[in-house]
């Protein structure tokens, strides 16, 4: 309850101090950090998906990267067919990568992307999609442990270089960018962008009632129950691969759901973001707040990502080394992460 009142304080705070507040006050909260903040709660949301899985049901995934990413596709293709013929070579339907590639018409995949709710729709269904047919063709073979977290990686790895190619239609190397406008707002707006804030805000809000509602559930004891004693829950008589493969579709989805949010308060979205190495650091949020927790996630998404903004400013060539040491000292002095910490602290505060 404190951390999602944190979170809703934070989303009705920060659109105050921007837009009300003189640019010149020591209150003001400038657009950069609106920015930033926004992509701290898509990135809460997204550490959110990966608690979920493998914090409740032990299922490591290094693969949520490619779903988050899909789902960010999606919204930079609906705010792609927003620029119609404002971009650079003013074609009124093909993007400026498709005209400088000699495109002759839109291919069939990117129709319907000019209306929101289709591309909503395709930022659902895509991810959905994919997680269910990986997923079903895994949990059926019985696919579990490091071997899973191996192939999700592989995954994500085969779509990055998929998508850097210019003949898949997505931008190849520079990705989709250039945006101008989302549901007819201007993006550079400073009205626009503390929209896309709140917005970020209320999905962390229900994402993470919609994660807790699951886990306290009958099918959250459940899930537990196969990730403590996977066997002898099939044997009781469950079906363990239709419980994991739900949860794992339902995450998914979440990620494509922080993906589809991430892009238009960045701007951008290329096929770096599939990344095997994201996915990674998705883990370490995780492990660095408290996995199992769910609350947990959220926090060490802040907690790295604010590091990981401060030590890139002033000494990014270092960035990776602490990241990899943050992960050792957590693994090694705090398995259970930051709350876990602090739950230490108060038992033997209510001791005393």
């Amino acid at each position: 309850m404190l951390v999602l009142g944190l979170v809703l304080l934070t989303a009705i705070i920060v659109p105050i101090l921007n837009l009300a507040v003189p640019s010149d006050s020591p209150l003001y909260i400038s657009n950069y950090t609106v920015a930033l903040l926004g992509k701290f709660l898509c990135f809460a949301l997204l550490a959110l998906s990966v608690d979920l899985i493998w914090g409740y049901a032990g299922i490591l995934s290094l693969g949520h990267g490619a779903f988050f990413s899909l789902g960010g596709y999606a919204m930079g293709m609906y705010l792609m067919r927003q620029i119609g013929d404002r971009g650079v070579y003013g074609h009124p339907e093909l993007m400026d990568f498709m005209v400088v590639l000699n495109w002759d018409k839109l291919p069939w995949y990117w129709q319907g992307f000019d209306m929101f709710w289709f591309a909503m729709l395709m930022v659902l269904l895509v991810p959905g999609l994919l997680a269910l047919v990986f997923g079903w063709l895994a949990f059926r073979s019985r696919v579990t442990g490091v071997y899973f977290a191996i192939i999700t990686q592989a995954l994500t790895y085969a779509l990055m270089l998929a998508f850097f190619r210019n003949e898949m239609g997505f931008g190849g190397n520079n990705g989709l960018n250039d945006f101008k406008e989302i549901l007819g707002f201007d993006l550079a707006a400073k009205t626009t962008r503390v929209g896309l804030f709140v917005a970020s805000a209320l999905a962390l809000i229900i994402g993470y009632m919609a994660c807790r509602y699951i886990v306290t559930s009958r099918m959250g004891r459940v899930i537990i129950a196969i990730r403590d004693a996977e066997s002898r829950t099939r044997f009781s008589g469950y079906q363990v691969e239709s419980y994991k493969l739900w949860l794992f579709v339902f995450s998914a989805m979440l990620a494509a759901v922080a993906g589809a949010l991430y892009v238009p308060q960045v701007g951008i979205i290329n096929p770096g973001e599939f990344s095997p190495l994201n996915s990674i650091e998705m883990v370490v949020w995780v492990a660095t707040g408290g996995r199992g927790t769910l609350f947990g996630a959220i926090v060490g998404a802040f907690s790295v990502n604010y590091a990981k903004t401060f030590f890139t400013t002033f000494s990014p060539e270092t960035w990776l080394f602490i990241l990899g040491g943050l992960f050792v000292l957590v693994t090694l002095l705090l398995p259970k992460g930051i709350v876990g910490l602090f739950d230490r602290f108060s038992r033997k505060g209510d001791k005393q």
